[in-house]
């Protein structure tokens, strides 16, 4: 398991490419029907995590994958400032700077196994205090297909509502298991007020209307207000969390894909 090399050490605002210290481990793990799935585990950098948060990614037929920006910051800000492990795949067909993952898209039907296999993995490590953090079509992953042991609860950023059904839903609440909806005000999907609505089948799931932001969760204040909410959940310890970190740390570079 690979350590960051820091490059910095002062105070600092937290930014967009700002990544905070913390152990990194590519992974590769092998679905109950044979394919392979690339994915990234980030952990605390010196002491054991406290929670977990295991990530399905937007739609990767429009661009998702495990680096779609809320979930990539979740892993370089969330061991550091919350004690989380983050664990991050791309589902079967889907590529991104950490490799491609076998198989093809199937909307989100064989996706189950993706789903099954990436606790599994985090099982394999240790990781306890599972919450499913699904943005999108993510959002869809968890509900159909993780409600299963070990799984704490669902966080859903952006929930379309897309591919679940009321069954799905029906099964999460039957469960009793949290759920959080995490609805921006200008969703092109499902906003706040039709997602109270249709969550309403879940006596216990809580939904969080976001004033201003968009599906995509675009502008460094959206994404400090999804981790916020994440963070409210999975790690209350933490919550709120700070605007600013002293102490090392790197700078990731778009333009160049790199770290300085």
């Amino acid at each position: 398991m690979s350590e960051i090399n820091v490059t910095e050490i002062s105070v600092t605002e937290i930014k967009a490419g700002t990544v905070l210290p913390g152990r990194r481990e590519p992974l590769a793990f092998t679905t109950a029907d044979g394919l392979r799935l690339v994915g990234e585990l980030a952990l605390p950098l010196d002491r054991e995590p406290r929670g977990t948060l295991v990530c399905p990614h937007p739609l990767p037929t429009a661009g998702g994958f495990m680096d779609s920006h809320v979930l990539r910051k979740a892993a370089w800000r969330l061991p550091a400032l919350a004690d989380l492990a983050v664990l991050r795949f791309n589902t079967r067909g889907t590529s991104s700077p950490a490799g491609t993952s076998q198989g093809t898209f199937d909307d989100g039907n064989s996706e189950r196994h993706d789903v099954k296999a990436a606790l599994a993995e985090a099982a394999r490590h240790g990781l306890t205090d599972v919450w499913l953090l699904g943005w999108s079509f993510g959002t869809d992953l968890a509900l159909r297909w993780g409600c299963l042991p070990g799984v704490h609860g669902a966080i859903l950023l952006s929930p379309p509502l897309k591919y679940s059904a009321d069954a799905d839903l029906d099964v999460w609440a039957a469960s009793g298991k949290p759920v959080v909806a995490v609805v921006p005000e200008l969703d092109d999907y499902l906003r706040p007020d039709e997602a109270r609505v249709r969550f309403a089948r879940i006596p216990q799931a809580e939904v969080v209307g976001v004033d201003g932001a968009k599906h995509l969760w675009v502008g460094e204040v959206n994404v400090r207000r999804a981790l916020d909410e994440i963070v409210a959940r999975a790690a209350p310890w933490a919550a709120p969390l700070p605007a600013t970190w002293e102490g090392p740390y790197q700078t990731w570079n778009d333009l160049t894909g790199r770290l300085t």
